[in-house]
């Protein structure tokens, strides 16, 4: 098993991150053209809490080496997104886990957002870690593949970043947009 771990902070306010993170994987996010289609399986309040539980289903296509290929048979793949907004403590939890070869690849991920301890109207701390397991008779081929798979998974996680900071520019954008325009504008009748 090998693990990922990534910290950065973002100079906007818990409410603008967790809004904008249902966007994450829009047109406005040129970083992550690996995802193909992200759908909603279902959301739920919890009454007693005021959680938002939601569950998604992601599909990726990514390139990856011949040998790899061979092994899996396939380019695209399946995650399982379980999130909880939390208005409360004011923090986001997403975990996935992909579907697709998980017998063989085993990736656990989490994500979190919440208030930064030291800016917390104005910036938001993210936190994500991934266990990523590969099965097999031969260790060598399971560690290659563990390998791979933490630096394509490094990899990916910035490219993320820097396409969540862009969703992130342009949420701001269009709710300023929103608020300063008085929201849909109606032609005067004649």
């Amino acid at each position: 098993m090998k693990v990922f771990e990534s910290k950065c902070t973002f100079d906007y306010s818990w409410e603008d991150v967790s809004r904008a993170n249902w966007r994450k994987y829009c047109a406005w996010n040129t970083q992550s053209t690996h995802v193909i289609a992200v759908d909603t399986l279902s959301r739920t309040v919890d009454p007693a809490t005021g959680i938002l539980i939601t569950e998604r289903l992601i599909t990726c296509k990514q390139a990856a080496p011949r040998w790899l290929r061979a092994i899996f048979g396939t380019e695209e793949s399946f995650v399982r997104e379980i999130s909880w907004v939390d208005p409360h403590k004011k923090t986001v939890t997403m975990k996935s886990m992909n579907l697709t070869f998980n017998n063989l690849l085993n990736i656990q991920e989490t994500v979190l957002y919440a208030p930064d301890p030291e800016n917390p109207q104005s910036k938001t701390l993210f936190k994500q870690d991934a266990q990523i397991t590969a099965y097999g008779a031969f260790s060598r081929i399971c560690n290659a593949i563990e390998d791979f798979s933490i630096e394509r998974f490094g990899q990916n996680a910035q490219k993320g970043r820097e396409g969540f900071e862009s969703v992130l520019q342009m949420s701001q954008k269009a709710f300023r947009d929103l608020r300063e325009g008085g929201g849909m504008r109606h032609e005067a009748e004649h």
